[in-house]
């Protein structure tokens, strides 16, 4: 008797799905092998430290933290302030989870990560890395927390460094909300960073991402923050905030915690910025603010006029971007000098202490600020409070700011090139930015380009002498008409007068 046609097309149905079901869980077996061994491969190939924590699964983590003393503590008072349910407040919290822990793959960072930063860095820059302390930095152990702080002068700053440590060790940022738009926020967290609000109070966000910050330094993730919390704008160093390092310090308040915390200075300086334009709009005075569209305009003008120039083999680089490391701060011996019980204070009493060692630190990466042909050159042809500089002049000017620099101990990048040498690669920079005009044997600054003067000369304004540094900016030269970047004191008032701006 034979069996009906429908009973026949449902078994070669039912056969044919368990055919593609055990193809596809085959298939994905041998791909998660696959993408295992090239992990492993490329750990060996960098010889790289890696945390394990930063391979914990995301909801183990997750449930650390819901099961988290402060974390519950600070859920009971939300819900009391805010009159919640208990699930909607537990999904608050999750969402909150979500958005600060990362997901970290060996293979996103180090097959598409540094891959990239090497391409952009190579094309763009000629990189310069050097050490204040190498021995002081080899003396840390290996069971120790390190904590990279860095100035942050660009958001090539995240590449640059990943980049130059990549074979030493991966670093997880902390990363601001900027970066919260697809794809870069997979891409950010892919590389391990985890996402921070910024000016965003609320008590029950900042415990959770306290205890997140104080679970993985117990557990030993190696951790790159700027103090500074956020771009320079005029650039120079702005005043530390203190927030994240406060939440770093006091993982050392728990006993069963016996490691140590190294905070390791980063000082990082460019010949060019990529976005140093956008940056002195927000601070210039005498220059026409952008509109919205303007800047898209410019930012897709500037991405066509470079991918043309690279089709074309026609691209230029932009100059030095150069990394100095400085001598660590042990956090348990500057806690040896501090009050019993710091850790404990309340937070108005604490803070100041942590404020001193943030500017501790900020004192050590200024101290090592790489000092490159553009920010020399610049400070040199403004130090004459002129619009007109002779050749000559100029390059006496720059040979002796290069002596008081080495007198004081600045790191200059390429310090043993003639001074013409270091003038030429400048002036091909200002050239290509349309800053200076050659005119008989000296230069003219144009008007409207003297800002971004000041943005490069600030960022060694410090190391100069005073009789120097006040020479800076076109007040020297008693023309108010000038262009100019803002002082603090002038931002705080412009801050203030704008409209919705808080007293």
């Amino acid at each position: 008797m034979s069996l009906p046609h429908w009973l026949v097309v449902g078994l070669v149905a039912v056969v044919a799905a368990g055919v593609a079901a055990w193809l596809y869980l085959a298939t994905q077996a041998v791909l998660r092998e696959r993408l295992r061994r090239a992990a492993r491969r490329a750990i060996h190939q960098f010889r790289v430290r890696l945390e394990r924590y930063k391979l914990v699964e995301r909801d183990v983590i997750r449930e650390r933290l819901l099961q988290d003393q402060a974390v519950l503590q600070a859920m009971a008072d939300h819900q009391r302030e805010h009159p919640m349910a208990d699930a909607e407040v537990r999904r608050r919290v999750n969402e909150y989870i979500d958005e600060i822990v990362p997901f970290f793959s060996v293979l996103s960072y180090y097959r598409i990560g540094y891959n990239l930063s090497r391409l952009l860095i190579n094309l763009l820059y000629k990189a310069s890395i050097e050490y204040r302390d190498q021995e002081a930095l080899d003396r840390i152990p290996r069971e120790d927390v390190v904590v990279y702080l860095m100035n942050h002068r660009s958001n090539a700053d995240y590449l640059v460094l990943a980049y130059v440590q990549a074979r030493v060790v991966s670093i997880s940022y902390a990363v601001g909300e900027w970066a919260r738009t697809w794809p870069l926020e997979y891409v950010f967290k892919s590389f391990g960073s985890y996402f921070i609000r910024r000016r965003y109070r609320e008590p029950l966000y900042h415990t959770v991402l306290e205890r997140y910050v104080q679970l993985i330094t117990r557990n030993g993730v190696t951790q790159g923050l700027f103090p500074e919390g956020g771009l320079t704008r005029d650039g120079g160093l702005r005043p530390p905030k203190i927030g994240l390092l406060d939440y770093v310090v006091r993982t050392l308040d728990d006993p069963t915690f016996e490691r140590d915390i190294w905070l390791v200075p980063v000082a990082i300086n460019y010949d060019r910025v990529l976005e140093d334009r956008s940056l002195i709009r927000e601070r210039a005075i005498g220059l026409r603010p952008l509109s919205r569209a303007e800047q898209l305009a410019g930012v897709a003008s500037y991405l066509f006029r470079n991918a043309l120039r690279l089709l074309t083999g026609q691209l230029q680089r932009y100059g030095r971007v150069a990394v100095n490391f400085g001598t660590p701060i042990s956090v348990r011996s500057w806690l040896d000098g501090q009050p019993a019980g710091l850790l404990r204070l309340p937070k108005d009493q604490r803070l100041p202490h942590v404020q001193q060692l943030a500017e501790l630190a900020l004192q050590r990466i200024a101290a090592i600020i790489p000092v490159t042909p553009v920010p020399l050159a610049s400070a040199a042809l403004l130090s004459f409070g002129a619009s007109v500089v002779s050749r000559p002049r100029l390059l006496d000017r720059i040979d002796e700011l290069r002596d008081q620099l080495t007198e004081f101990n600045a790191k200059i990048v390429r310090r043993e090139l003639p001074v013409s040498e270091i003038w030429e690669r400048a002036w091909r920079m200002f050239q290509m930015r349309r800053v200076l005009v050659a005119q008989g044997d000296g230069y003219v600054i144009l008007p409207s380009q003297r800002p971004l003067l000041e943005y490069y000369a600030n960022s060694i304004a410090h190391l100069l002498p005073a009789e120097v540094a006040v020479t800076l900016t076109p007040a020297a030269e008693r023309d108010p008409t000038l262009p100019r970047l803002a002082r603090r004191d002038e931002l705080d008032i412009m801050t203030a007068e704008q409209p919705g701006s808080k007293p």
